[in-house]
């Protein structure tokens, strides 16, 4: 059978679970961004510089030097972020070090007068679309805390004077991230409906094509196994032929059900179309994916999904250490795993390398199943 990733084209170690300040899909998002981004960033910093140097007269010459500390920073960070199991650290040390530069500037020059108070405005745009609103609004109250903090003990009483000094600024930053924000949902949602299979809000094909792409990309630096779980659940048709189509979709959806509550927040799952689900294992190998496997046929056993007793066939195969992690070559190993299992009287868990036997070609689609 040919490969879903083939079908839709080409498209580490465990990664970290989701905090607070960014979840799983978000730890995904913030390495495509930092990549989609960086020659803007760094247009950003040009003309930063460009500014400073052309005001140094009435500045100080001395401004560019926050501006080309934190670009050191930022190529530092974006070194690590790829080979980090937690990226977001990285960028929020890179995003700490704008901030600081800001103040610090703020500081030398006038204080809250200061022309550069209006770049926190700049540093809180990055924010939405990395961090989750939890994060985002710390991120805008540290912002406010320095900008309030930098103001009143640089010159309190100019701020005392005109209070619009510190109410603009802050208008700014508040203004940025809530349509930063904004956007980020809207995007989110589009992005969701895009990979998101409607019927059991599973990940579909087209998120399986982006991330078996990212992990031939990690695993070729990395060198760790990944492990890959095909399930196919037993005489599906027999339940849409005597139960009926909408029962069908109940069973889907009560599988898929099964399969989240089953799963770690690491071991994505992919509804393949049809019957077919997937399981995408990084760091695992064929021992620790029929684990997985086994304990995903267990849950859907255990008890009747929409009145109907459903039981689910399993084939599993994982790259081995410091191979290179070939997708296509592995989901053909776990189909035939999977085949094997069915021939082998369904309900149970089939893995590793093993040749088909030769009248397996020959079994229609709709009688292995």
């Amino acid at each position: 059978m040919t490969s879903p990733v083939a079908e839709e084209g080409t498209g580490q170690g465990t990664p970290a679970p989701a905090t607070w300040l960014i979840d799983e899909l978000g730890r995904e998002r913030l390495l495509d961004m930092s990549g989609r981004v960086r020659t803007l960033r760094t247009l950003t910093f040009v003309l930063q510089l460009a500014v400073l140097l052309g005001c140094a007269p009435w500045l100080g010459w001395w401004t560019p030097a926050p501006v080309i500390a934190v670009g050191l920073v930022f190529a530092v960070c974006d070194r690590r972020m790829p080979d980090s199991t937690r990226p977001e650290i990285p960028f929020l040390i890179a995003w700490m070090s704008t901030l600081i530069a800001i103040t610090a500037g703020a500081i030398l020059m006038d204080g809250p007068k200061a022309p550069c108070v209006i770049w926190y405005g700049v540093a809180v745009s990055s924010l939405p679309g990395r961090f989750t609103t939890r994060g985002i609004v710390a991120g805008v109250a540290v912002t406010l805390f320095l900008l309030i903090g930098m103001s009143f003990v640089d010159d309190a009483q100019a701020v005392l004077d005109n209070p619009t000094l510190v109410t603009f600024p802050a208008m700014l930053i508040i203004g940025v991230a809530l349509f930063g924000w904004a956007h980020m949902h809207s995007e989110v949602a589009q992005r969701a409906e895009a990979v998101m299979d409607p019927l059991t809000q599973m990940l579909n094909r087209k998120a399986l094509v982006t991330r078996a792409a990212e992990l031939a990309q990690q695993t070729a630096l990395t060198k760790r196994p990944v492990g890959v779980v095909v399930g196919d659940l037993d005489h599906f048709k027999n339940v849409n032929d005597t139960a009926g189509h909408q029962v069908g979709d109940a069973v889907l959806r009560d599988v898929a059900f099964r399969w989240r509550l089953s799963l770690r927040a690491y071991e994505m799952a992919y509804r393949l179309g049809g019957e077919e689900f997937l399981v995408l294992l990084p760091g695992a190998t064929v021992d620790e994916a029929e684990e997985v496997a086994e304990r995903l046929r267990t849950a859907i056993g255990a008890a009747p999904i929409a009145g109907q007793k459903v039981t689910m066939s399993f084939g599993v195969a994982a790259s081995t250490e410091g191979t290179a992690f070939d997708f296509d070559a592995l989901y053909e190993e776990a189909d035939l795993a999977l085949y094997r299992a069915k021939r082998g009287g369904r309900d149970r868990v089939c893995g590793g390398p093993a040749e088909a036997p030769p009248a397996l070609a020959l079994v229609p689609e709709t009688e292995a199943a």
